[in-house]
C-alpha cells in the first residue's frame, strides 16, 4: 500500500505568547487578526508582519535583519521564531534543528514592529524546524507509526526528486494529516504546486 501524505512548504514565521504580542502592539490589547487559515485545525496566517533582526554583521556595522514575517495564531504559552538555515546564516544567528516547542538552549533573535519599533529581544527562540509529519492517531493507525517514530519520506519534485530522512511522526487529534518541510527542503526537491510524499519506514 502506498502512503501518501500531502508535503506543504512553511515558510519563515514567528509565535507569540499573549504578553510578547500586546508589548509589541503598544499594549493596545488588539487581537491576533487572521488573514488566511491553515492546513492545521485552527492555525491561521495573521495579517501583522514583524521583523527579525540578528547580531551585527561586522563587515558593515550594521545589524542583519529579515523583514515582513507573519505571525501564526492563535497566540502560544511560548515564544518561538522558525526559520530556514538559509535565513539564519542571513541573520548570522546559530540557529539549532528542532522539533517545534523544544527552545530551550536555541538561538537569541529580536523582534522589531516596524509600525511603531517596539523592539522584543528574546534569549532563545531561534530554530529550523525539523522536518515532520502530523497526523491524527487514526492516521497513525493506518500508518503503522507511533508519535515520535523517524521515517523516510520520498518525494517527487519536478526533476528534483528525492527521499528526506530523519522525518518526525507527531500524532495529535488536533493534528490534520500533512507534511512540513522548510523552503530550502522544499526548493531542494522543486516541491512546488500541489505535492504528495510517500511514507517509507
Amino acid at each position: 500500500m502506498e502512503h501518501k501524505i500531502l508535503v506543504e512548504t512553511s515558510a519563515r514565521h514567528i509565535h507569540l505568547t499573549q504578553e510578547a504580542y500586546d508589548y509589541l502592539m503598544d499594549g493596545t490589547n488588539v487581537e491576533l487578526p487572521e488573514r488566511k487559515a491553515l492546513s492545521q485545525p485552527g492555525q491561521y496566517v495573521s495579517t501583522i508582519r514583524l521583523n527579525l533582526v540578528g547580531p551585527v554583521n561586522p563587515k558593515t556595522g550594521k545589524e542583519r535583519s529579515i523583514a515582513n514575517v507573519s505571525i501564526l495564531g492563535p497566540l502560544r504559552k511560548y515564544n518561538q521564531v522558525e526559520v530556514s538555515a538559509t535565513d539564519a546564516r542571513s541573520l548570522g544567528v546559530q540557529a539549532p534543528v528542532r522539533e517545534s516547542g523544544d527552545v530551550a538552549g536555541s538561538a537569541a533573535i529580536s523582534i522589531v514592529n516596524p509600525l511603531n519599533n517596539r523592539r522584543l529581544d528574546l534569549n532563545e527562540g531561534c530554530i529550523v524546524a525539523k522536518r515532520h509529519i502530523h497526523m491524527t492517531p487514526l492516521d497513525a493507525e493506518e500508518f503503522q507509526v507511533k508519535n515520535g517514530d523517524i521515517v523516510k519520506v520520498a518525494i517527487k519534485g519536478t526533476g528534483r526528486s528525492l527521499i528526506f530522512d530523519d522525518v518526525v511522526i507527531r500524532v495529535s487529534p488536533k493534528f490534520a494529516l500533512a507534511m512540513h518541510i522548510d523552503t530550502d527542503e522544499s526548493n531542494a526537491a522543486n516541491a512546488s504546486g500541489e505535492i504528495y510524499g510517500e511514507l517509507i519506514k
